[in-house]
């Protein structure tokens, strides 16, 4: 599944690996403003959704859920936001966003808003290790 993936050069600057699920490889966003992951589907030259098989889809969406609960438990939120852009960076990749009333952006969205704002090294690394613990990877 994974033969000849590569990371867009944008995705692997801005994000923190925190690990492999079946189909996606999961990111964390340097932007301490809100708790926000990438799955990124681990196959070259999916642009859209669409892309993926009947079966890839379905396996993509069950772990859109997981992440989403994971992040949940490791960040309460107002409300998660869910979207595939892919506007600038055109890899497949789907953003799961954990939103709180009155956070930099609220109510509108993340993206554009604003510059990012780095973690602590020791903020960063914390939640990576709790989200890879509430998805068992």
């Amino acid at each position: 599944m994974s033969a000849g993936f590569e990371l867009d050069t944008r995705l692997a600057g801005d994000t923190l690996v925190v690990g492999d699920l079946a189909l996606c490889r999961v990111l964390l966003m340097r932007d301490c403003r809100y708790p926000w992951l990438v799955l990124v589907p681990r196959q070259p030259g999916k642009v859209e959704v669409a892309d993926l098989a009947e079966d890839e889809r379905a396996r993509l969406w069950r772990e859109v859920d997981a992440v989403g609960g994971a992040l949940r438990a490791v960040a309460p939120c107002d409300k998660l936001n869910i979207g595939a852009l892919g506007n600038i960076v055109r890899q497949l990749h789907v953003h799961v966003v954990a939103r709180r009333e009155g956070d930099a952006a609220w109510p509108g969205p993340v993206w554009g808003f604003g510059k990012a704002e780095a973690y602590a090294e020791s903020e960063a690394e914390q939640l990576v290790v709790a989200i890879r613990r509430q998805l068992a990877i």
